[in-house]
């Protein structure tokens, strides 16, 4: 039963809540280990909630997953794991969550946790289902991942840092819809009915726009004059990694049919990675030479 509690988890889609620490490193707050150590609890408070929010969506679609050939596999689906118990886990992981958040963090981030577990669970109760706002809510859970990583250090977020994770996010939530509509092709709506309200060419131009758009937002973030007074002047050095990364994710939705799950897209795709490294790096080397 632990096994399929933690599978039903989905830990390995838990890289999403890296996000937190989108404040602690471009605030320069990252050679304060007690920042950090903040950050890594925002991060797990995010990691408990993410985990709470898959079993109650599984709880929820588990009548639709038995009738998938794939998803009637899932834990709860199968049967292996109960929906008792699943929601059981779920209001356990989301007291603990909550607990260090208010308690352990602050109080502002103990809120912004509430809000985005329930909308989180909104998303999965009638949300996902809306054509549009399915993405734009998505995209929403990262900038609240953002926001509750400046929360957690104290540290004021960029307006144009909430706009380039929103854009990003979105960009990778467009980019997963095509692939599983083309992916699936006829069987598109019975994987999720909202593919039904899509075309790849309505998400070929939802995709272009938003791409252009990310770019766009990044290069004007590291020009922006609060950007070169408080983080670096140097920062734009850092603009061909993000393009390189954005223009080979591009290639392999289009070339190489995946981008379904970003996590693995990146981690199976090694010039993808090496440019996602190099990024990193150039970052750490940008901020540390101000």
């Amino acid at each position: 039963m632990i096994k399929d509690l933690i599978k039903a988890m989905r830990p390995a889609q838990w890289l999403k809540n890296l996000f937190v620490f989108a404040a602690l490193i471009f605030s320069r707050q990252f050679r304060s280990p007690a920042q950090i150590g903040l950050s890594i609890l925002a991060f797990v408070v995010f990691c408990f909630l993410s985990g709470a929010v898959y079993l109650i969506n599984d709880v929820i679609d588990a009548e639709e997953d038995r009738a998938h050939r794939k998803k009637k596999n899932r834990p709860i689906a199968s049967g292996r794991l109960s929906s008792r118990k699943a929601l059981a886990a779920a209001t356990v992981l989301m007291i603990i969550a909550l607990a260090l958040a208010f308690a352990a963090i602050n109080p502002d981030l103990g809120w912004i946790s509430l809000i985005y577990f329930f909308l989180m669970v909104a998303y999965s109760l009638l949300l996902k289902r809306v054509v549009i706002l399915d993405v734009l809510v998505v995209a929403f859970g990262f900038v609240l991942r953002a926001w509750a990583g400046g929360l957690a250090i104290g540290v004021p977020v960029s307006a144009w840092l909430y706009i380039c994770t929103f854009l990003l996010a979105l960009f990778l939530a467009l980019c997963k819809r095509r692939h599983e509509l083309v992916l699936l092709e006829g069987d598109a709506a019975l994987h999720r009915k909202i593919l039904a309200e899509y075309s790849p060419y309505l998400l070929d131009q939802m995709i272009a726009v938003v791409t252009s758009s990310t770019v766009m937002a990044y290069a004007l973030y590291t020009l922006h004059q609060r950007t070169v007074e408080e983080v670096s002047d140097k920062l734009y050095y850092s603009l061909p990694f993000v393009i390189y990364g954005i223009l080979r994710y591009l290639y392999l939705v289009h070339q190489k049919a995946k981008g379904g799950e970003p996590g693995k897209a990146l981690i199976g795709d090694l010039p993808l990675l090496i440019g996602v490294l190099l990024w990193m790096l150039s970052i750490f080397i940008i901020l540390q030479f101000k």
